[in-house]
């Protein structure tokens, strides 16, 4: 054999080797590799559950921390006696109830609400967070001003008195409670103005 003839064929088996080496793997015959099915969400799933705290009794803002060390981010808050207020210091409210019971397992995008009273207040029996009217006047007697005005539809003409006969003026609706309402509870709501009376929180309905 020449020397050009035996570097063709070196030349040859170099190219067919290369090409066996490049083919894919036969993944559908005998003793090949089938690719191992997995369910959407596997293994992420688990880590995005977590088990809601207890925070009952904690001061808001421990409350909050020891939710966000838990893994849930989406937290809110509101007045557990029905007033309506912000929590605007969190350290200067405790919570009295929360939404979620404590040791459930949930998303850790699940919303966490806390209902809490100021550290000098007792918590309520049943926590009042403010529900909107669904079409029908609620029973707004004890509750604040403000959260009567919240529940009922933003286009609602609302007209609030001083039912001390003083004529004070409501300013800070949530530090007032409503004494009287007209209509009267359970009326269907059909666009109706709606009449309140009320004095501040402490003192007595006349």
């Amino acid at each position: 054999m020449s020397r050009r003839t035996l570097a063709c064929a070196v030349t040859v088996v170099a190219v067919l080797g290369t090409a066996t080496a490049c083919r894919p793997a036969d993944t559908t015959g005998s003793g090949g590799t089938t690719p191992t099915a997995t369910s959407p969400g596997d293994g992420k799933a688990d880590g995005d559950r977590k088990t809601v705290p207890d925070v009952v009794g904690m001061g808001l803002q421990s409350a909050q921390d020891a939710a966000q060390a838990a893994g849930f981010h989406r937290l809110t808050s509101h007045d557990s006696l029905g007033r309506a207020r912000m929590q605007i210091l969190d350290r200067d409210w405790k919570v009295c109830a929360q939404n979620v019971e404590a040791g459930a397992v949930r998303a850790t995008d699940t919303e966490l609400d806390f209902g809490a009273v100021k550290l000098d207040e007792t918590c309520p029996a049943h926590d009042q967070a403010a529900a909107p009217a669904a079409g029908t006047m609620p029973d707004f007697r004890g509750r604040s001003v403000k959260a009567a005005r919240r529940a009922l539809d933003s286009g609602t003409s609302i007209r609030v008195d001083d039912a001390s006969g003083t004529h004070r003026f409501v300013l800070i609706e949530s530090n007032w409670q409503v004494c009287t309402q007209n209509p009267v509870a359970g009326t269907k709501l059909t666009g109706r103005p709606v009449a309140l009376t009320a004095v501040k929180y402490g003192e007595s309905c006349p």
